[in-house]
C-alpha cells in the first residue's frame, strides 16, 4: 500500500506499515539495514541529478539513507506531516532546530518548563550567540501571548512538560505565533503521534526525541522532526553539515519499536492513570502530576487536545528527600534508571533525570521541588507496579 493511501488510516496500521511501501532486496518483508557509507552510479549524469535532487536517491550516508529514511518516512506519516528529518539524539534534534533559524539578534519565546537539556540551550548557548531568549511562565498563557505579540522568531512547547506534566493550550498559543509570523515549534515527546498532534492544531514543526516512546526499547537513541517542507529542507541543510546523523542500524531499532508504538501507548496511558489515582490517594503523597487526574489543573485542556494522557506522571512525597531515597531504595521492580518511554517502568527524582543538568536553585526557579519524583510507567501488570509502590511507600 502507497503511503498516500496510508494517510487515511489510523495509527496502528500507520506505524506498522508506513515508510515499507517498496519491496525489498530479494523479498523481504522486512526494511534492510543498509550500513553502506557511500552509494555508486553507473554514470554521471545520474549521479548529478541525484546530487541536485532531480531524481531519488543516496549518495552518502551522512545526508540520507535508505533504512534511515524508511524511519523518517514512518514518522512523517504518524505524524501527518510534509517532511521529515532525523537526527542521532533527540537533543540533537532540539538544538539543530533552533540553531538553524536563531541567529544573533533574533528573539524566541519558550516557557519555563522545558527539558533540561533545551532549558540550558536557553538558558546558557542561545544568550552566547546574541538570540534574545524570554521564558514565561509554563502556564501563563497571557504572558506566552503578550511576549509572543512583542514579536518573535520562533516560539518553541514542549507539552505535557517534563517532569511537572503541565499542559499548554496549543491551538490558543499558536495562532497568536501565526499573527506575528512565529515559526512554531512543538516537542510531542511525552504525547507522542499517538495521543497528541500538534501540527493538526497550527503548529510549523513536531519533533520527537526517538529514543523514548518512539523506540520504546531504551536500547536505541535518535531525534526526529517533522512538519513543513521548507523548514524541514532547511533544518536537513544544518544537521548534513553538522553532521548528528542517525545510523543506519538505530534506524532499523527504532523502527521495530514503532510498529507496536500504539500498542505500548495504551497500556502506558492506562497504567499511568491507574497509578496516579492509587497515588493521589496515598497518606504519604503530598501531590501527584498527571494531566489524566480531573484534580489536574489542565485537565480540561488536555482532555480537548489529547486522546490519552500519556505514560509519564510526578508526584511528590511528603517530607524530605531522604524519604524520597528510602522510597526509591526500597523499590523491587521499577528500575532507578533515567530516560522515559521504555516498556519497562523507570523512576527517579529530577536532579539525577531530566534536570541533572541544572542546579538545585535553577530546578526551585522552575518549580520542580527536591522531593519530587518523575515515574516513566511501563507496560508491566499495573497490580504489581502498585505493590511495589506499596511496599516501598510502607518504609517511608
Amino acid at each position: 500500500m502507497k503511503n498516500k493511501e496510508l494517510q487515511t488510516k489510523q495509527n496502528g496500521t500507520k506505524a506498522v506499515w508506513a515508510g515499507q511501501s517498496e519491496l525489498f532486496y530479494q523479498g523481504a518483508t522486512q526494511v534492510p539495514i543498509v550500513n553502506s557509507v557511500t552509494f555508486g552510479y553507473d554514470n554521471v549524469d545520474d549521479w548529478f541529478d541525484v546530487a541536485i535532487g532531480k531524481k531519488e536517491g543516496h549518495i552518502y550516508s551522512r545526508n540520507t539513507n535508505p533504512t534511515v529514511a524508511v524511519f523518517e518516512e514512518k514518522v512523517r506519516v504518524l505524524e501527518n506531516a510534509e517532511a521529515a528529518t532525523s537526527f542521532s539524539t533527540g537533543m540533537a534534534g532540539i538544538s539543530n532546530t533552533l540553531y538553524t533559524f536563531l541567529n544573533q539578534g533574533d528573539r524566541v519565546v519558550s516557557i519555563k518548563d522545558t527539558y533540561g537539556g533545551t532549558s540550558i540551550i536557553f538558558l546558557e548557548f542561545l544568550p552566547k550567540k546574541g538570540v534574545d531568549v524570554t521564558l514565561c511562565e509554563t502556564t501563563d498563557h497571557s504572558e506566552i501571548e503578550a511576549e509572543v505579540r512583542k514579536g518573535c522568531k520562533l516560539l518553541y512547547l514542549e507539552t505535557p512538560t517534563n517532569p511537572t506534566l503541565k499542559v499548554m493550550d496549543l491551538k490558543r498559543l499558536i495562532s497568536v505565533a501565526q499573527e506575528v509570523g512565529a515559526i512554531v515549534v512543538v516537542d510531542n515527546t511525552f504525547a507522542t503521534p499517538i495521543n497528541q498532534q500538534p501540527l493538526a492544531l497550527g503548529a510549523d514543526l513536531v519533533l520527537h526525541s526517538a529514543t523514548k516512546f518512539l523506540g520504546g526499547h531504551s536500547d536505541a537513541m535518535g531525534g526526529v522532526v517533522c512538519g513543513r517542507k521548507a523548514l524541514i529542507d532547511q533544518i536537513f541543510h544544518y544537521r548534513e553539515i553538522n553532521g548528528a546523523t542517525l545510523h543506519a542500524n538505530t534506524a532499523y531499532m527504532l523502527l521495530r519499536g514503532i510498529k507496536t508504538l500504539e500498542l505500548r501507548v495504551l497500556r502506558h496511558n492506562e497504567n499511568a492513570m491507574k497509578l496516579a489515582e492509587y497515588l493521589q490517594k496515598h497518606s504519604k503523597v503530598d501531590a501527584v502530576f498527571y494531566p489524566g487526574l480531573a484534580s489536574h489543573p489542565s485537565h480540561k485542556i488536555a482532555k480537548e487536545q489529547m486522546t490519552g494522557f500519556g505514560g509519564v506522571l510526578a508526584f511528590s512525597l511528603k517530607g524530605d528527600f531522604e524519604n524520597v531515597k528510602t522510597f526509591l531504595n526500597s523499590l523491587e521492580l521499577a528500575h532507578l534508571a533515567a530516560s522515559l518511554g521504555s516498556v519497562g517502568t523507570l523512576i527517579g527524582p529530577p536532579k539525577v533525570t531530566s534536570h541533572v543538568e541544572a542546579s538545585e536553585e535553577e530546578r526551585k526557579q522552575l518549580g520542580i521541588p527536591e522531593n519530587l519524583i518523575r515515574c516513566a510507567v511501563g507496560i508491566e501488570n499495573i497490580e504489581d507496579i502498585i505493590s511495589d509502590f506499596e511496599q516501598a511507600l510502607s518504609k517511608v
